[in-house]
């Protein structure tokens, strides 16, 4: 086992099979301890500046390693709060022990806790917007790649009108990339610490004292805060990841459609030695999108806990940190993972363009309806009787399996109306129906990963 998985508690909600290293090692105990250390000596450094503490605490303080996971859980089972243990066991490793005394001084709880955690956040959402611009990128290329794929375009799962595989995953690129504009925007309302004291009136700290330690962290002070941050920020960060798993999720979705026997349009890449069941040797199963699909779920189902987060009693309870500690490392590293599946499920997907195609035509030219409808109305005649005309030869299709231009001859027949075969040869020609889509695809190429793209209100 690696050492960042080591290092996480036996009761924190992260599984191994779900959690990448660098996402994994952020939540860890161990690398929390290490924020905490810094939170902690950049206090310690502006007290000792500011003549409030003695200035020779910090060199000793500086040099103590963090404390283990293990003897700070060790201390917790008996003080039952966990950041005095913390306290404790990080000044039994300073030498001398005397000059541990002025670590914390004149903070509560939080100011460490909700700052480490804003450190915290704000480096998980760093590794979120390198992996959800890698995905844009993998569907901007696939969309780009595909412009010119013709294939059935559905509604309702049914065969609407013709379109192109690559207008499909345009759509998912650009919403992934005002995905990773929502995620620099949560990023700013997460990158935020106080250091105010019991109830946030800097009885027993100087506001200067946490101007100048925020700004050593990256993070900006709370514009005012109770002993705890407001969590509108984290829900606001929460709520995010929830969109873009959900976004990785419709990505899934299509892939599962798409694979159906009846369809097979689509299929995730199928590697060497790979199984399907366990049963039925001829399985090529959608494993990995059915999986991107089970674990957004999970991402969106800590959105609820942290909103719950926001409304407490009075200056501080502490019935939102213990949600925290499971929704927020879940959301992050559920989140991450998806991103990463998702990424990959596109690089290795297989497009059948001859199946699409097949498709396409399988249901005897009834995806040319409305075409034909306008054409009708264009040559004069009523649209009511036009629509009634289409829609009786598109039933005895149905209900037939005939072609549709026979069946609309027919009717047409019927209704004291000759059609333009030669007319009807180029309305039913599907590259007429996207032959204006590459506007979108103009836009698509031009798609700057740097500012990826703005969400849609």
């Amino acid at each position: 086992m690696p050492p960042w998985l080591a290092a996480l508690r036996e009761n924190e909600p992260v599984i191994e099979r779900y959690t990448l290293p660098e996402m994994g090692r952020v939540w860890s105990q161990a690398h929390k301890y290490e924020l905490w250390c810094r939170v902690e000596s950049l206090v310690l450094e502006a007290n000792a500046a500011a003549g409030i503490v003695p200035a020779g605490s910090v060199a000793p303080v500086r040099a103590a390693p963090p404390p283990t996971p293990e003897a700070v859980a060790a201390i917790e089972a008996v003080t039952n709060h966990d950041v005095i243990a913390f306290l404790t066991a990080w000044a039994d490793n300073t030498t001398p022990r005397e000059a541990a005394a002025y670590v914390h001084f004149g903070m509560t709880s939080s100011d460490l806790l909700d700052t480490a955690l804003a450190l915290q956040l704000a480096e998980a959402t760093d590794l979120l917007i390198a992996r959800a611009t890698a995905l844009t990128a993998a569907l901007r290329d696939h969309a780009l790649a595909h412009r010119g794929t013709l294939r059935p375009g559905r509604t309702h799962g049914i065969h609407a009108e013709p379109d192109v595989w690559g207008h499909r995953v345009a759509d998912f690129a650009f919403a992934m990339a005002r995905c990773v504009t929502r995620l620099r925007r949560a990023r700013e309302a997460i990158a935020v610490g106080k250091l105010s004291g019991p109830v946030g009136t800097y009885s027993s700290i100087d506001p200067a004292i946490e101007a100048s330690v925020m700004a050593g962290l990256g993070l900006r002070p709370a514009d005012v805060a109770t002993q705890v941050v407001l969590r509108d920020g984290i829900a606001e960060w929460v709520s995010v990841l929830a969109i873009i798993s959900t976004v990785c999720e419709a990505v899934a979705l299509e892939v599962r459609h798409g694979q159906r026997t009846e369809v097979r349009e689509l299929s995730e890449a199928f590697t060497a030695g790979q199984k399907g069941s366990s049963a039925m040797p001829h399985k090529k199963n959608p494993v990995r999108s059915e999986r991107i699909s089970g674990l957004a779920r999970i991402v969106r189902a800590q959105v609820v806990p942290v909103l719950e987060g926001i409304p407490l009693w009075h200056e501080r309870d502490i019935s939102h940190s213990s949600a925290e500690r499971v929704a927020l490392p879940d959301a992050a590293i559920g989140t991450d993972y998806l991103l990463e599946q998702t990424t990959g499920l596109i690089d290795g997907l297989v497009v059948d363009a001859e199946r699409m195609r097949a498709n396409l035509d399988a249901t005897g030219g009834l995806i040319y309806s409305s075409a034909i409808l306008l054409d009708l109305v264009d040559a004069g005649m009523s649209r009511e009787d036009a629509y009634t005309l289409v829609q009786q030869a598109a039933m005895r299709t149905w209900e037939t399996g005939r072609p549709f231009r026979e069946t609309l001859a027919e009717h047409a027949a019927e209704h004291g109306t000759s059609l333009d075969e030669g007319r009807l040869d180029e309305v039913c020609r599907p590259e007429r129906y996207v032959a204006r889509l590459g506007a979108v695809f103009d836009r698509l190429e031009k798609l700057d990963l740097a500012e990826a793209g703005s969400p849609q209100c």
